[in-house]
C-alpha cells in the first residue's frame, strides 16, 4: 500500500531577469558590442542614445526576485557555453576613442592554400578530386587521422571514384611536399621526418641532418623518452657532440605545421575591462568606455503603451497589443538595468581586488602578491563567490605595467617556517628559477625539490611540487635531461 507524505523544503531561483544580468556580467568587453546589438535588433522597445529624461520608474520585483546577487548559486542555471571564451591574442592595446569594430585580419584558410598548390601537380580531374579529398581529411593541426581504406570508402560512396590506397599513397606523398613542411603526416614521427628529409635535400652530405633522420627513422620511441644513451648504442655514434646537435635539429622543427586555427585566420585584440592609472600613489580606476553603451527606453512605445493602456480594455486584439507593448518596455527596462547593475558589480569587483593587492598595483612586482582566493573577494562585497568568479574568469585589467586577467591576482597560500603565508604564485617562481639552474644533465627530482623548497622556508609536499610544476607545463626530470 502507498503511503503519501508532506515535506518541507526551502529553494530559491533566480528570476529569468537575474539570470540575464549574470550572463551580462559574464560577457567580457570585446563582445558586450554584439550582445547590445543582438538585444537592439530582437527589441524595438530599446534604442541607441541617451535618455533626455528619467525614464519611467520601474516596477519593483515581485516577491522571490531581487535585484541583486547575493547569496546566490548559480551554477545551476548558467553553463560553460553560455559565452565565448576571452581571445587572448594580439598585442592588446586600445583607444577609447577606437572605432566600436573589432580590428580583424583576415587570411585564406589552410585547405585553400593546400588546394592552390595542387595545379603545380599536373593532376588530370579524376586525381585532382582525390587530391581533394585527401586534403579535406587534414585535421586543423595539419595532420591526416582518417584511415586510407576509410578514405577509399569516401571516395567510392561520395564521388563515385574507384581508387586503392596504394593510388592514395602516391597522391598523399606528393601533397606532403606541399607547404607548409610536414602536412598531411599521419603521425608525429612522419611529420617531422618529412620536415628534416626536406632540409636533407639542401644539405645532402650534412652528418647532423642525416643523424636526425636516422634518430627519427629508428630510434624515436628512444628519442621521445631521451635515452640518449640507447641511441648511442643502437646507431653505433661514439660522437655525443653530433648526437646534442641532431636532437637540437629536431627539437626546432613544427610538431603542428596546420597550426590551430583551421578556418579564417583571426586575430582579435584583446581589450581590457578597467584602465587603470596611478598618480603618485593614486590609482584612478575605471571602465572600458565600451562598457557602458547608451541606451534608453523607445518614447514612442512609451506613448503607444499609455495611449493604448487607456483605452477599452474589452477589445481581445488591444488588450494583446498592451501587453505585447508592455512586455517590450519591460524587457528594454530590465536590459538597461541590467547593463547598469553589471557595471557597478564589475567597479566593485575590481575596487576590492585593488585593495587587497595594492601593494602589487603600485610597481607590479609579483613578489607582493598576496594569497587571495574568490571567497576573500565575495566576502568583502558582500556578493555570492560565483558571481565574482564570473568577473575573474572572463575579464581584464590594464595597468602602467601591463595588462593582466584578472584571475592573476587569486592564488592559494603556502605557510612558511617563519608562520606567514606567501601566495603560490611566489613558490612557483622559485620552483622555476631551481629548476632553470639545474644541471639539465642530472635534473632534479620532484623529491629533491621539495627539499630545497623547504630549505628556502617553503612547507610544501611533493604533490604539491608536481602540481605546481604541471601547472607550469614543466615535464618530468627524465624528460628534462639533456646531452
Amino acid at each position: 500500500m502507498q503511503k503519501l507524505s508532506l515535506s518541507q523544503s526551502l529553494s530559491q531561483k533566480l528570476s529569468p531577469q537575474q539570470i540575464q544580468f549574470i550572463k551580462l556580467l559574464q560577457v567580457p568587453t570585446a563582445e558586450l558590442d554584439t550582445r547590445v546589438e543582438e538585444e537592439l535588433e530582437i527589441n524595438p522597445a530599446l534604442e541607441e542614445g541617451r535618455e533626455e529624461e528619467a525614464a519611467p520608474e520601474r516596477e519593483e520585483f515581485e516577491e522571490g526576485e531581487v535585484s541583486s546577487t547575493e547569496d546566490l548559486n548559480v551554477e545551476d542555471y548558467l553553463g560553460d557555453d553560455d559565452f565565448s571564451g576571452y581571445k587572448m591574442q594580439g598585442d592588446g592595446n586600445y583607444n577609447d576613442e577606437e572605432d566600436r569594430e573589432m580590428p580583424v585580419a583576415m587570411q585564406a584558410s589552410l585547405n585553400d592554400q593546400l588546394e592552390a598548390q595542387l595545379g603545380f601537380l599536373g593532376l588530370d580531374e579524376r586525381q585532382e578530386n582525390i587530391a581533394k579529398q585527401l586534403i579535406g581529411s587534414i585535421e586543423t593541426d595539419g595532420y591526416i587521422r582518417r584511415e586510407l581504406d576509410a578514405i577509399v570508402n569516401d571516395l567510392a560512396f561520395a564521388q563515385n571514384i574507384e581508387t586503392d590506397i596504394e593510388e592514395l599513397e602516391e597522391l598523399l606523398s606528393q601533397i606532403q611536399q606541399f607547404d607548409p613542411p610536414g602536412i598531411a603526416a599521419r603521425s608525429l614521427q612522419e611529420c617531422l621526418l618529412i620536415q628534416m628529409e626536406r632540409k636533407s635535400d639542401d644539405l645532402e652530405e650534412d652528418e647532423v641532418i642525416q643523424t636526425a633522420i636516422r634518430i627519427l627513422s629508428l630510434c624515436f620511441d628512444e628519442f621521445t623518452k631521451k635515452h640518449y644513451d640507447k641511441i648511442l648504442k643502437k646507431l653505433n655514434l661514439d660522437d655525443e657532440g653530433l648526437l646534442k646537435e641532431a636532437v637540437s635539429a629536431i627539437t626546432k622543427l613544427n610538431p603542428k605545421p596546420g597550426g590551430i586555427s583551421g578556418g579564417l585566420v583571426k586575430t582579435q585584440y584583446l581589450i581590457p575591462d578597467f584602465l587603470l592609472s596611478n598618480t603618485d600613489g593614486e590609482f584612478d580606476l575605471t571602465l572600458n568606455s565600451r562598457n557602458a553603451p547608451e541606451l534608453r527606453v523607445s518614447q514612442s512605445y512609451s506613448e503607444m503603451f499609455s495611449a493604448y493602456d487607456k483605452s477599452d480594455k474589452k477589445d481581445k486584439k488591444l488588450k494583446e497589443t498592451v501587453s505585447f507593448v508592455k512586455q517590450k518596455l519591460d524587457a528594454a527596462k530590465w536590459f538597461i538595468d541590467a547593463i547598469k547593475q553589471r557595471q557597478n558589480t564589475l567597479l566593485r569587483t575590481m575596487e576590492s581586488i585593488i585593495k587587497f593587492q595594492y601593494d602589487f598595483f603600485q610597481d607590479g612586482d609579483e613578489s607582493k602578491l598576496r594569497p587571495m582566493i574568490l571567497k576573500d573577494i565575495a566576502n568583502e562585497i558582500n556578493m555570492d563567490i560565483s558571481t565574482v568568479s564570473r568577473v575573474a574568469n572572463s575579464k581584464s585589467i590594464q595597468t602602467d605595467f601591463g595588462i593582466f586577467p584578472l584571475k592573476y591576482f587569486f592564488s592559494e597560500g603556502i605557510s612558511t617556517t617563519s608562520g606567514e603565508d606567501v601566495s603560490s604564485r611566489e613558490v612557483k617562481n622559485v620552483l622555476a628559477e631551481l629548476i632553470d639552474g639545474e644541471d639539465k644533465k642530472k635534473p632534479l627530482s620532484d623529491d629533491k625539490l621539495e627539499k630545497f623548497l623547504k630549505a628556502k622556508g617553503y612547507n610544501i609536499a611533493r604533490r604539491t611540487v608536481a602540481k605546481y610544476r604541471e601547472q607550469l607545463n614543466i615535464p618530468v626530470a627524465r624528460l628534462r635531461k639533456e646531452l
